[in-house]
């Protein structure tokens, strides 16, 4: 068994859900997001600590709302930043580790399907490689647009990244320190260690359709479906 830290980023306001609050508050089957969400690493014998990172103008309505489930003490608050990234970081921060190279796994709030065994995968090449994370391969012929008109990629080398992300705890502390010093915005955690440590290599392991991220309206209803499967299953 390896333990984990895992940091999760519920501190969005996703715009493009079109909600008119926190998407992290949004209803599927009765219960809200952020509990499907917290629900896999509560459930995850390896999970060492939760950290959810929320604003801090949603942070009372999310106390109020963990408090009616039974693992709520194992959650620990910490205020969001600006951007993402800057959530990641002030989560890294809030970790106590035991070791420097503790495994720490950082996941968006609104990934309620990943499964334990891809969180497992993902811990086991992490403690190996110091930075791990998951992705599907592209199956979608994507088409990179330039000056001169466009080109096909080889969609056989592409992938979608997806999280969790995972690293040792001093390794992505590093690299986030190094990109707030410069002002550095990475897309994902994985970017900042490409940019700031390329002695270190990241991993893919291979993960699931199914983790899909909780962007639009369109996607709840995607999300609906596949808990509706697993109630059948």
């Amino acid at each position: 068994m390896i333990e984990y830290h895992v940091i999760v980023l519920a501190a969005g306001q996703g715009k493009r859900m079109k909600a008119g609050k926190n998407k992290q508050f949004i209803h599927l089957q009765g219960q809200p997001l952020i509990v499907h969400t917290l629900e896999n690493f509560v459930k995850d014998d390896w999970c060492k600590a939760i950290y959810i990172v929320i604003s801090e103008s949603d942070q009372a309505e999310m106390r109020a709302l963990l408090k009616n489930y039974s693992w709520s003490e194992q959650i620990h608050f910490v205020s969001g930043g600006k951007e993402r990234q800057d959530s990641g970081y002030q989560g890294i921060k809030a970790i106590q580790p035991d070791r420097p190279d503790d495994i720490v796994m950082i996941h968006d709030g609104a990934r309620p399907f990943v499964g334990k065994e891809h969180l497992h995968q993902l811990a086991v090449i992490a403690k190996e490689a110091k930075a791990a994370l998951l992705a599907v391969q592209v199956t979608d012929t994507i088409k990179q647009k330039k000056a001169e008109g466009i080109e096909t990629l080889d969609r056989s080398v592409l992938w979608a990244a997806q999280t969790p992300q995972a690293f040792h705890y001093n390794v992505i502390k590093k690299a986030h320190e190094m990109a707030n010093e410069q002002q550095f915005l990475g897309t994902d955690d994985a970017s900042l260690i490409e940019e700031y440590m390329p002695e270190v290599q990241v991993e893919i392991v291979e993960g699931s359709y199914q983790n899909v991220k909780l962007t639009t309206p369109e996607d709840i209803l995607r999300a609906e479906m596949i808990l509706n499967k697993r109630g059948e299953a």
